[in-house]
Order: C-alpha cells, then sequence, then structure tokens
C-alpha cells in the first residue's frame, strides 16, 4: 500500500469538505446533486435538471372497435428508445419490427378478424398498454379448392396449382401477395388470374421430378373486396412424380412416352382425320387433366340422326384438352401407324392405351405436333402455350 504524503496528513479542514462533497456526487448512481455549501460558506451550482421520460404512443387506440385488420400496430416513442412491445391477439402473439433507431415498432402481419387485441411496450421507466378489437367481416375470403390436391396423389412436371376461391376477389394485388409456393428443388413460377375467383401458377419450366411442394395461402386478415376479410391460412403440399413426356406425331403416327429421361413406351396412332377444324387434333404442349374407363363420347352440336352423329363409350381415355381431346383404346389397328382417321382425339392399341392409363398422372406432358390447328393456351390445361413472359403478364403484382 502507498503511504499518504505529508501534505494531504496536513490540509484544512475546509478542503476535506470539498473533497468530500465531489466524492459524493461522483458516486451517486445517477441520483439528481441537489447542491451544497462550500467551505467559505458560499452557494454551490445547481445541477442540471433531469431527463423528461420518453412519450410513448400506440395505435389503434386505446379501446377502438371495429378496426380493420389490414392495419398496421404502430408504436412511437419520444424522448427514448422502445425497450419492448408485445401485441397479442387472435390467439397469438403479433410479430413486428423496430425501426433503426428503436423509436418505432411496426406490426408484419395482418391481424386476425372479430379479435380482441392486447398492446404493451416499455421505453425507459415509461410503461404504456392499450387494448382494441378487430372488426368482423360481412364477406368471409375462403379457399374453395386447389388442384391437382387429391390424397395420395402424384403430379407430372407440367402441373398447375389451381387456386379457387368462395368469393369474386377485387383486391386481387392483396391476395396474390399473401400466396407461397416453396418447392424443395425451387424453380421460378408466377400466378396468373382468369377470372375473379380463380389464379392459377405455373412455373418456368417444368418441376424437377420426385419432390414436394409447399403451397401456403396466408389470408387470415387480408382485405379481398369490400367488406371482405380472410379468417384463415390455407396450407397443403403437392407430390411431383416422374417426369413422364410423350411426344406425338400426327404426321408420323407415333407417340414416344419417356420416363425421366428414358423411352419407356412406343405406341402405333391414329389422329384426328381433320376434314373439319373440330375433327383436327390440336398442336402444342397439352397436359394430362383426368382419365376414365369407360368415357362417353357425344359428337358435339350433332343431334341423333346429323350427319357424323357418335355416342359411345370408349375405354381407358386420358383427357388432355377441354375441346374433347383424349388418349384412349380403340381396336383399329389397321390405321394405327399409318393414317389419321379419329374426330380428334389419339386413339392407341387397347393394351398400350391401357398401360398409358395406369401410368398418367395429371399435369404429365402431352406434346403433339403435325397438325395446322393450334391448342388454346387456355383450352383446358394448356397453359405451356404462353411464354412465360406472357405468362406473367396475368399477375396482379
Amino acid at each position: 500500500m502507498l503511504s499518504v504524503a505529508p501534505a494531504w496528513r496536513k490540509a484544512a479542514a475546509g478542503v476535506a469538505v470539498i473533497v468530500a462533497a465531489a466524492l459524493t456526487a461522483s458516486c451517486s448512481n445517477g441520483s439528481a446533486v441537489t447542491g451544497g455549501t462550500t467551505a467559505d460558506g458560499g452557494s454551490a451550482p445547481a445541477p442540471a435538471s433531469a431527463t423528461p421520460a420518453p412519450q410513448i404512443k400506440i395505435s389503434p387506440a386505446e379501446g377502438s372497435a371495429k378496426v380493420k385488420p389490414n392495419k398496421k400496430v404502430v408504436v412511437t416513442a419520444s424522448g427514448g428508445a422502445l425497450d419492448e412491445v408485445v401485441v397479442e391477439g387472435g390467439g397469438k402473439r403479433v410479430e413486428g419490427s423496430f425501426n433503426a433507431d428503436k423509436t418505432k415498432w411496426v406490426s408484419k402481419e395482418p391481424l386476425r378478424p372479430t379479435s380482441a387485441y392486447s398492446v404493451s411496450a416499455k421505453a425507459g421507466t415509461t410503461t404504456a398498454a392499450a387494448s382494441f378489437k378487430t372488426l368482423k367481416p360481412a364477406v368471409v375470403l375462403d379457399v374453395a379448392d386447389l388442384t391437382p390436391n387429391q390424397k395420395g396423389e402424384k403430379v407430372g412436371v407440367g402441373a398447375p396449382i389451381i387456386l379457387t376461391f368462395n368469393n369474386p376477389v377485387s383486391d386481387k394485388a392483396a391476395v396474390e401477395g399473401a400466396l407461397e409456393v416453396e418447392a424443395e428443388k425451387p424453380v421460378e413460377g408466377a400466378w396468373r388470374w382468369i377470372n375473379d375467383t380463380t389464379v392459377i401458377y405455373r412455373t418456368a419450366k417444368y418441376w424437377p421430378a420426385h419432390q414436394t411442394v409447399k403451397v401456403t395461402a396466408r389470408l387470415n386478415g387480408v382485405q379481398g373486396g369490400k367488406d371482405m376479410y380472410g379468417l384463415e391460412d390455407y396450407t397443403t403440399s403437392i407430390k411431383i412424380g416422374a417426369q413422364q413426356i410423350s411426344k406425338i406425331n400426327a404426321k408420323t403416327h407415333m407417340m414416344y412416352v419417356y420416363r425421366d429421361g428414358k423411352r419407356v413406351q412406343t405406341m402405333r396412332i391414329s389422329a384426328g382425320m381433320a376434314t373439319t377444324r373440330e375433327y383436327t387434333t390440336t398442336s402444342g404442349i397439352h397436359m394430362t387433366m383426368e382419365r376414365g374407363n369407360p368415357v362417353r363420347m357425344i359428337s358435339p352440336g350433332r343431334k341423333k340422326g346429323d350427319p357424323g352423329y357418335y355416342d359411345v363409350m370408349i375405354n381407358h381415355a386420358v383427357r388432355i384438352s377441354n375441346s374433347g381431346e383424349y388418349v384412349h383404346a380403340k381396336d383399329n389397328v389397321w390405321a394405327q401407324g399409318r393414317r389419321n382417321v379419329s374426330h380428334g382425339c389419339i386413339n392407341a392399341r387397347p393394351d398400350q392405351a391401357k398401360w398409358f392409363f395406369d401410368n398418367a398422372q395429371r399435369g404429365d406432358i402431352v406434346d403433339i405436333k403435325g397438325t395446322n390447328r393450334a391448342l388454346e393456351w387456355n383450352n383446358g390445361w394448356g397453359f405451356w402455350q404462353l411464354s412465360f413472359k406472357e405468362w406473367k403478364k396475368g399477375s396482379a403484382l
């Protein structure tokens, strides 16, 4: 230990008082200094006034009712930074984020309709709280159907995601912004609205095979139109199966089926006779849509007794358009591989047509060439007839 210098032992009593006062002020742990008297009886300088406590403002304000679910919860602080903001309601905690200096907090997600919410905030020694209620929507927005989504189903690499809502959507951008597609093997894609209730997702290139795709519609609190809000989120998974692509040439009367890049079937076929537009097979990229065994096929626009009228039951039929085209069985091997004699369908030998029927997945590609009638992009699932650039023009975002 160092010894005390003699000068300190001889210090005057008044000086000691001043030193003690200084030590007291510096060790006061932030408490306000009230001043004092110097050794010579003078007045000590008055200390600086205490810093005002931060002020907190919450929106929606305390007691608000019928708050729109898409309204942001905003908490601000003046005179200090926010330490904590907690917003709870609708059975969960609401996520949010601070600005850079933590003087503002804003919620990130919509609120749940018809729910009570509480807000608590802290900034330094200041606390604040508020409660409010969201409105009950006059119209509820929900998912009426998602295709393809059959239990246990695997779909082809061209498969679209067709989402149909229970009510017409006027704020398409808000609803589309709430839709998410997450693939194990990601590929670029986009939504396209085809009417006020239906939006379709298509990828820029075919899905990579053998994976799971998760589809989520975060509709809770999303406003789809006047007085219409979503109440629940919707989520499902779609299984992508093998890459099955069939290539058909109506001029050579041949069909080749490839699975995961390997040819697995060679079929002699007969396509549309092309005596009329109706009887001409469409060229372009089709997708398998559904199948039936048997399927009743009736000539469109004709009644019994008219020339060209038919009403027949056809086995092992796989639909590839909405204009009546199927790949199906037909026991006319004399024409298959040689001539086009059908009413527009692709027919094949019964055993091979059954094989195709048994192995087809919805969303498989059937690419047809060799006719002078093009498949329309909105004829069945003809979505691949549009370039991806054109497809994206149907997005609301």
